[in-house]
């Protein structure tokens, strides 16, 4: 069912035909839960037109992974559980992969996952504004849920981790989201609600995910691994 769900219709990418398939980049994505209603909700935005890579589709914040990203200083690190899954058959450190999580979420959103606190040194390129507000980044909330590799005739592809975090544990404030260049439309929205937007197929199975995850707590397993070859898609736990 995955692999028939990213075909050009639903997806929205250009299939190039005949072309080697890319080596795909590494990603991360953020999926902000909120607990404030009755259902939960989480932070979705809808991609640019002009976007070569799933356009006009409702997503999570996030994007490629700079490799400067690993360098950002945080008040509190990863779960050593979390560190370890994120380090199954990946040379990246596990941090970056965090860090880019929760830069790519405020220059999408402006929402800080923080904590108030010196940065110490020069910032990595990225950081810049962290600094200046005196903000340091902080992992620990950041739950890893999934990873997923674009299909390999795609003409992007991205090796992306996602993860889940509170956003009354993470966030450091109240802010609301503000639409941006990348993303606009950005909402708060059930998981029922959600499912009714136009979504990538990874983005519908993920919110799967974050479901048995809220149902259940402490009963799922492993974070899926969803990977797609030319001969078709497997899907193991981590």
């Amino acid at each position: 069912m995955l692999k028939r769900a990213y075909d050009k219709e639903e997806d929205g990418d250009v299939v190039i035909k005949g072309v080697p398939s890319p080596r795909p980049r590494d990603a991360a994505t953020l999926i902000l839960v909120r607990r404030d209603q009755v259902q939960p909700r989480v932070l979705m935005g809808k991609r640019a037109v002009t976007n070569t890579f799933m356009p006009d589709k409702y997503v999570f914040p996030g994007g490629r992974v700079d490799p400067k990203d690993g360098k950002a200083a945080a008040s509190e690190e990863l779960h050593p559980d979390v560190e370890a899954k994120l380090r199954v058959q990946s040379r990246r450190a596990p941090r970056a992969f965090a860090l880019t999580a929760i830069r790519e979420t405020f220059e999408e959103t402006g929402l800080i996952v923080g904590r108030s606190g010196e940065m110490p040194g020069a910032p990595p390129p990225g950081w810049e504004e962290f600094h200046r507000m005196q903000i340091a980044p902080v992992l620990s909330p950041l739950v890893f849920i999934g990873r997923a590799v674009t299909p390999p005739y795609r003409p992007k592809r991205f090796d992306a981790r996602f993860f889940m975090a509170e956003a009354e544990l993470a966030l450091i404030d109240e802010r609301p989201p503000v639409d941006g260049a990348e993303l606009s439309d950005l909402q708060w929205v059930t998981l029922a609600d959600a499912l009714k937007l136009d979504l990538p197929s990874v983005t519908r199975f993920m919110l799967g995910e974050i479901g048995e995850r809220l149902d259940k707590p402490g009963t799922v397993q492993g974070p899926p691994f969803l990977r797609w070859s030319r001969g078709g898609h497997a899907t193991d736990r981590l």
